[in-house]
């Protein structure tokens, strides 16, 4: 075991002649003691030096990642709903239609009683009258009537022909506009006699309404001051 205490004489001179031999057999070994003999410390006697060895750290960055988010979007989703247009025609009517549809019937009476008295002939008891005193009063009725008709209404016959022409019906005629009438059997085309040209009317020009209630009044009473 190595020990600090310097050695003996005696101990000396059995080292000084081992190192003599080991300095001539190691070139090495002969360098290193003329470096003690010049004054350099043994490596035994130089006391270790602390060395601090900064290792450089990378520095910890917080770096924000932003991660895009996909954006929610609601989706519309058109459907298309089909109105018969039976429904369709009714809405448009009910939105533009403003007053009853009684309204234009209690005006057209109004009219026809104003122009004829037609509504004071039809209501009067005619049994205690002659058919000369009925037939004056008819004809007075009759002239009236006729002007409120040719004034607001255009009216057409229905079939062109004469009364009493054999014509024939074909397939898809309009039966709105046709009514067949004896024996009616099987399917068109259909042959007869033109009992009735009909009457349809083609334009209506009634006077604009500004208050549907005062058409009800087809006569105002008469007060005589």
């Amino acid at each position: 075991m190595p020990s600090n205490q310097p050695p003996s004489f005696f101990s000396r001179i059995a080292i000084a002649i081992g190192s003599f031999f080991a300095i001539l057999g190691d070139g090495r070994l002969a360098a290193d003691v003329r470096r003690v003999r010049a004054g350099e410390a043994l490596a035994a006697d130089v006391q270790p030096t602390e060395v601090r060895v900064e290792v450089p750290v990378e520095k910890v960055v917080e770096v924000r990642v932003e991660v895009p988010v996909e954006k929610i979007v609601e989706k519309r989703v058109e459907k298309r709903v089909e109105v018969p247009v039976e429904k369709l025609v009714e809405k448009l009517v009910e939105k533009t239609i403003e007053v009853p549809n009684h309204a234009a019937a209690l005006q057209l009476l109004g009219l026809m009683q104003r122009e004829a008295r037609f509504v004071d002939f039809i209501q009067e008891d005619v049994a205690p009258y002659t058919d000369a005193e009925i037939g004056a009063a008819a004809r007075v009725v009759h002239e009236g009537c006729r002007k409120v008709l040719r004034e607001h209404f255009a009216i057409a016959p229905v079939r062109s022909e004469a009364e009493g022409a054999r014509i024939t019906l074909e397939a898809g005629f309009d039966a709105a506009a046709v009514r067949l009438t004896g024996n009616v059997v099987g399917q068109a085309p259909f042959t007869g006699t033109l009992g009735h040209r009909g009457w349809q009317v083609t334009e209506v020009k009634l006077p604009q309404l500004t208050d549907s209630q005062a058409a009800k009044v087809l006569a105002q009473a008469e007060v005589e001051l």
